[in-house]
């Protein structure tokens, strides 16, 4: 079954996968808060994803954590921990481009790297879940 959407989810999917991989890079190369930036931009492509397969289309940062919330946690369909990865990974990028005195350690860069590969994972599961296979 093709959801109406599907084109526009592995796009967003896709735009995911590319801002996780940028975020390991940019850890390579010590751009630590680039680093932080993509890897919340990974998240956000992986919910937005998830929020189209249930027909939910946003329009904001904050719109997307909040519907995510409601239509996919509230609810049981995901795991609570994935709403916080969102949250947190929404923070720290907050912090990352807009705070000048900001200076995250490597350590605390690697685990939001490695929540964002983790939410991005668990996300392409729950689509695989919803019969979209070619992602």
């Amino acid at each position: 079954m093709k959801l109406p959407n599907e084109e526009e989810i592995k796009k967003e999917i896709s735009r995911g996968q590319k801002s996780l991989k940028s975020a390991k890079k940019l850890f390579e190369e010590g751009l630590l808060e680039d680093a932080i930036s993509r890897s919340y931009y990974a998240v956000l492509h992986a919910a937005k994803a998830v929020l189209l397969s249930e027909n939910v289309t946003v329009s904001s940062h904050e719109a997307v954590k909040r519907l995510f919330g409601m239509h996919l946690i509230k609810i049981g369909k995901i795991e609570l921990k994935y709403s916080k990865i969102l949250s947190e990974e929404q923070d720290e990028r907050y912090l990352a481009d807009y705070d000048v005195a900001f200076s995250p350690e490597p350590d605390r860069v690697e685990e939001r790297i490695k929540a964002a590969e983790d939410f991005c994972d668990a996300m392409i599961g729950y689509l695989k879940k919803s019969g979209i296979e070619s992602i």
